[in-house]
């Protein structure tokens, strides 16, 4: 990924987390782009290029999607369910970002194939740490492949 520009698609319905991860992410410099939706039915229409997203240049392939659980019209946990069974997006890191420390919502995420599961600490500079370690390992460190295309 090396000059390549990097792309996170962060899926998050609360503004102040929303805030506070952008913010954690680019105070590092860890992004080259943050495109942030409020709900599970829009990072479904970014990812598979549906509504407002039909055209790919407005929704290209992100390097990681940071996806909460507790989402409006579509739940984290079905939006992770059709990344990780769709054989074009299922290579895309899926970091489960969440204030759900509960045991069954882990399992269920990493039944759901999700890459890792973070819950979000509660202490600000606690949460802009995770945040720094968090993109270098997902962005820098971490070496994954292009998804196949669908295109000849």
């Amino acid at each position: 990924m090396m000059g390549e520009p990097v792309l996170i698609l962060l899926v998050e319905d609360n503004p102040a987390h929303a805030e506070m991860i952008q913010r954690g992410l680019n105070n590092h410099r860890i992004a080259n782009r943050i495109h942030h939706v409020v709900d599970g039915e829009a990072a479904l229409d970014y990812l598979f290029h549906r509504g407002q997203y039909a055209e790919r240049a407005e929704a290209p392939e992100p390097h990681v999607i940071l996806l909460d659980l507790r989402l409006p019209k579509v739940d984290g946990l079905e939006v992770l369910k059709q990344v990780k069974t769709s054989d074009r997006t299922r290579r895309i890191p899926v970091v489960i970002l969440t204030t759900s420390d509960a045991e069954k919502d882990i399992a269920a995420a990493y039944d759901c194939r999700a890459n890792a599961y973070l819950t979000k600490p509660v202490d600000f500079e606690v949460f802009m740490q995770l945040m720094r370690d968090l993109g270098f390992f997902w962005l820098c460190w971490n070496v994954i492949t292009k998804p196949p295309t669908d295109e000849p």
